[in-house]
C-alpha cells in the first residue's frame, strides 16, 4: 500500500475524532440542548413567580386595601371601634 491513501485515511480518521468523541460531540450537543430547554423551564416559572411577587408589592405600595387585607388575614388585626367574634368549631 502506499503511503499517500494511509495517510489520506489517518487524517480523515483525526478529523473526524472531534465530531464523535471530542469536546463537541454530537453527544455533547445533545446534552447541552437539553440543559438549555430545562433552564429556559425553570426561567419561565420563575419569571412568573416574580411577575406574581411584583404585582403584588405594587398593590401593596399603591392601594390601602391590600394592606387591610394583609392585616386582618395574615396578622389577625381589626380596625378600631369593630367587635372581633371568633367562632370555635366543636
Amino acid at each position: 500500500m502506499k503511503p499517500l491513501p494511509l495517510a489520506l485515511a489517518a487524517l480523515i480518521v483525526l478529523l473526524q475524532y472531534p465530531l464523535w468523541l471530542g469536546k463537541g460531540s454530537w453527544h455533547r450537543v445533545a446534552e447541552v440542548d437539553r440543559q438549555v430547554a430545562q433552564q429556559r423551564e425553570t426561567n419561565a416559572r420563575l419569571k412568573a413567580r416574580n411577575d406574581a411577587l411584583d404585582a403584588e408589592v405594587r398593590d401593596l405600595k399603591q392601594g390601602f386595601d391590600a394592606i387591610e387585607e394583609r392585616a386582618r388575614i395574615d396578622l389577625g388585626m381589626i380596625k378600631r371601634d369593630e367587635v372581633f367574634y371568633q367562632v370555635v368549631k366543636q
